[in-house]
């Protein structure tokens, strides 16, 4: 099934609003074992909009178009689709039905401007909208599926989601299906991975192999069409060959993160976790509670910028401060036996660096990180030099800290 997307709005041409639609479409395709091919955008133009669906309906097998729905002038969506289609607009009862109970549900009155957003080309089938006003709807137009969805994320997602994947999987039953694995890496470039594993493709002809830097990660990913279940196979085969090869440098799978990975290992280690941060600004902190219960292992976290705050809160000597410098080996265990004193935490964890784009020299140069950590087994620092901007020396040091940490608790 070639699948297109088509988003609609002046504020998406006009770099206004960035297009989180179509990426989440070709998303939630992708995961469901259908690959979308071309995305096209156009603006709040009716002759557009026609001229746009015409040319995809004899191109595509499935379209899936978002925005122009709402109830306002430039909401134009609805009647360019029954031009292009050559059909009248009609009052959909279903909708209007719609309409009138989302209303009266929240005991409020309804605008009579809204109820254009009943107005559907003649013989259009109803997406239901669960979370907002406006209905979407579906049309068969030579050949091509086109399903039209609101242009609010929210719910866009919930249509998506629950009525259209599963009706295109309906039409695509007992057809070849995609199926993908991604495998997630922290420490080699896509030029190491490919020497690695670029043989796979002589092992399996018709795998897809390709490497995408989500920095600081890159994701491997192994695609393969066919009949479902063959493919699952072979691919979970092809897999444990990518693990055995990349070993602990292979973090996660699939919809996993190296932040709910190491939440896992914590729990499962019944572990406590303290950190002490400077050049990071609590970035570190902020990755270990982004994840839901947390506070079953997480104790505290200090962001001790200062070298007062160094000695004062970790009680880390001003002399070696003086004598090692901030950013130091010694430094950094100082502040991981301190923080991990004070909480009385099983592991304490700290970083100290550069992130600049000032404070660089020549023996400890922008991007110069240190990070220890303190166990009951001893304190470890190790010393990093990362690259480019203040924001990516920070996001990488963070990362690498959370790397750390996952290889520790996998090797207790």
């Amino acid at each position: 099934m070639k699948i297109a997307t088509l988003s609609i709005g002046d504020e998406l041409l006009f770099g206004e609003t960035v297009d989180t639609n179509a990426g989440h479409i070709a998303a939630g395709c992708f995961e469901s074992g259908m690959r979308v091919v071309r995305h096209l955008a156009v603006g709040d133009d009716e002759g557009e909009i026609t001229d746009a669906l015409q040319w995809l309906a004899s191109r595509y097998d499935a379209v899936i178009a978002t925005g122009g729905l709402g109830p306002t002038g430039d909401d134009l969506t609805a009647r360019a689709a029954a031009r292009a289609f050559g059909v009248r607009l009609a009052l959909n009862e279903a909708a209007l039905g719609h309409l009138r109970e989302f209303f009266l549900k929240r005991n409020l009155p309804m605008s009579p401007a809204c109820e254009k957003q009943a107005l559907l080309p003649a013989r259009a089938g109803v997406i239901p909208n669960p979370v907002g006003t406006a209905c979407g709807f579906n049309f068969m137009y030579e050949g091509c599926r086109f399903h039209f969805l609101p242009g609010v994320p929210r719910e866009m997602e919930r249509m998506l989601a629950e009525t259209v994947i599963p009706a295109m999987q309906k039409e695509l039953a007992g057809g070849p299906a995609l199926r993908t694995r991604i495998l997630k890496v922290f420490g080699h470039p896509e030029v190491e991975l490919e020497r690695m594993l670029g043989d796979l493709r002589l092992i399996c002809p018709d795998l897809q192999l390709a490497f995408c830097v989500e920095f600081p990660e890159v994701h491997v990913k192994l695609r393969i069409s066919g009949e479902p279940l063959e493919a699952d196979r072979r691919l979970a085969e092809l897999a444990a060959r990518v693990r055995e090869r990349l070993g602990d440098s292979l973090f996660a799978e699939g919809g996993e993160t190296i932040d709910t990975v190491v939440a896992r290992l914590l729990r499962e280690k019944k572990a406590t976790l303290a950190l002490a941060e400077s050049c990071t600004g609590g970035l570190l902190a902020k990755r270990i509670t982004d994840v839901s219960g947390s506070s079953a292992y997480f104790l505290q976290g200090m962001v001790t910028y200062s070298n007062e705050a160094k000695t004062r809160l970790l009680q880390v000597p001003a002399g070696l401060i003086a004598g090692r410098g901030a950013v130091s080996a010694e430094v950094a265990r100082a502040m991981a036996e301190g923080v991990r004193k004070s909480a009385r935490s099983k592991i304490g964890l700290a970083i100290t660096g550069i992130a600049g784009p000032e404070g660089g020299s020549d023996d400890k140069p922008v991007g110069t990180v240190f990070i220890a950590l303190a166990a009951s087994s001893g304190t470890i620092a190790r010393e990093y030099r990362f690259h480019g901007d203040r924001e990516r020396i920070r996001s990488i040091a963070s990362f690498a800290a959370m790397d750390w940490l996952r290889k520790h608790l996998l090797s207790t």
